[in-house]
């Protein structure tokens, strides 16, 4: 073949060799082969609020964002940014110097990871984690260091023990993700108390991955671990505007942290998209400034949704883990006589005509993840309730 190279080199770069094809590509591609009921991707099935798509619309015919915005994010929405973190959490941040947009929160992961960590350095993310982190700590040259949420009364629960036990001299930053995607875990002021102590006492960076900061239920609260004694200096907080206003193809998201952390990811984030999503920066400038009213309405729709999911995969036989945040459910398929959740995925489509994600893909130990399947609930009323029906005729 002509213009290849004879050597025997792989053409992929090997930190990347283990990823290859997202499952997510993979499942969505299943779901649209067998026309099933894809619950595996999270992302919504109707569009969020008309009055945020009119104001993407005019910001286009006015021509604002049609060429290159500011490097770091148009003025409005890193205003509006720094007022949501202000009104939610009592957070102060100066919009110049304290406030980063990206393309989504995808980019914000990876821009800072590749920011902060250098080849050698360990980061430590709670398992099973999203599967984009594990690739940007490759990316990195760094090393990652899993710690296990494990199954206990209901919920996936982290061990603080365990998680002391696996900084070492090596360790650069911790990797947190709260609300928790896949387990639907919120950490509680006592588990982010301790999170910050043991920061705090081995000098470690933290990045909190807040996406599903909207999304949290029953008694759950979210408190942005920024807001810990000793973190504001040492805390990159990522959040977006695709979860919790429901247009997740125009990726936007951001980060806020001290200056010289905005400093340092901006630096990388300059050499990947540079710049993105002008238009809708103006729209979503807009949408962060909703009344509160808007996000209890979103909250209370999604619980809804949770609860009919849940309730109907336990119906058709699965151990369900009602997550106290995000848009999905943990499912354990040993009760179906199930134990290998690749191939229970895999089958699925045909079987029962509904697309899920096995979650030992966003695990290092695989075993641990096995047994369990994830569902989405950011869908329509009508599509989770056939999905439900067509799970207990056909598991």
């Amino acid at each position: 073949m002509t213009g290849m190279t004879s050597s025997t080199r792989p053409l992929l770069n090997r930190r990347l060799a283990e990823f290859g094809t997202t499952i997510f590509a993979e499942m969505s591609a299943l779901a649209t082969r067998t026309g099933a009921i894809n619950l595996g991707q999270g992302f919504p099935d109707t569009d969020g609020p008309e009055a945020v798509r009119e104001a993407a619309v005019r910001a286009l015919r006015e021509g604002r964002g049609n060429q290159y915005p500011p490097g770091p994010g148009v003025p409005e929405l890193r205003t509006a940014i720094a007022a949501h973190q202000r009104r939610r959490y009592g957070l102060s941040h100066d919009p110049d110097t304290e406030v980063l947009v990206t393309a989504g929160a995808t980019e914000a992961i990876a821009a800072t990871l590749l920011a902060l960590v250098e080849p050698g350095d360990e980061v430590i993310a709670f398992e099973p984690y999203y599967d984009s982190y594990a690739a940007s700590v490759a990316m990195a040259g760094g090393t990652r260091v899993p710690v296990t949420l494990r199954p206990h009364e209901g919920a996936f629960r982290l061990d603080l023990d365990e998680l002391r036990a696996a900084v070492t001299d090596r360790t650069r930053l911790l990797l947190i993700n709260t609300p928790h995607n896949p387990t639907g875990t919120v950490l509680t002021r006592e588990e982010l108390t301790a999170i910050a102590e043991l920061a705090v006492e081995r000098d470690l960076l933290v990045v909190t991955d807040e996406v599903y900061e909207h999304l949290v239920f029953d008694d759950a609260e979210h408190l942005p671990l920024a807001a810990f004694p000793g973190m504001r200096e040492r805390t990159v907080t990522i959040g977006s505007a695709g979860k919790t206003f429901s247009f997740t193809g125009w990726k936007v998201g951001w980060v806020t942290a001290a200056p010289p952390l905005v400093t340092a990811v901006r630096s990388a984030k300059q050499f990947l998209t540079y710049v993105a999503s002008g238009p809708f920066q103006y729209a979503v400038a807009e949408a962060l400034a909703l009344p509160d009213s808007y996000f209890a309405d979103f909250r209370a729709d999604m619980l809804a949704k949770r609860d009919l999911l849940a309730e109907g995969l336990a119906d058709a036989g699965f151990g369900v883990f009602k997550p106290a945040g995000t848009y999905f459910v943990t499912t354990d398929i040993r009760p179906l006589g199930e134990s290998d959740g690749f191939a229970f995925c895999r089958a699925l489509p045909e079987r029962a005509g509904v697309v899920a994600i096995p979650n030992a893909v966003f695990y290092d130990h695989r075993e641990e993840g096995a047994p369990f399947v994830r569902f989405a609930f950011c869908k329509r009323k009508d599509v989770l309730e056939e999905a439900v029906a067509r799970l207990k005729a056909g598991v």
